[in-house]
């Protein structure tokens, strides 16, 4: 971990570790890859996705339902672009 990093940037790369593979192999290259460097909306964004609960998380990736807010897709779309162009 870098001494750069703010206490809430540790946080959320923190909260972004999961377990669930499901979800880990979208939010764990975005953390390595972007986040840092994300501007601070799409840090903010992120932070918020990953408070949300394992099952809405799968839900969301897999398409079965919609998150809350049109930010939050947005982002979802970003990471699996991320992914899948890798």
């Amino acid at each position: 971990m870098s001494e750069n990093q703010s206490l809430e940037e540790r946080k959320v790369i923190y909260r972004a570790r999961r377990g669930l593979k499901e979800i880990d192999v979208y939010f764990d290259p975005y953390v390595k890859q972007y986040y840092l460097q994300a501007d601070a909306h799409e840090k903010a964004l992120f932070a918020e996705l990953v408070e949300q609960e394992d099952p809405d998380l799968l839900d969301w990736f897999m398409e079965v339902t919609e998150p809350p807010r049109p930010e939050l897709k947005d982002l979802i779309a970003k990471l699996k672009d991320y992914v899948h162009s890798a």
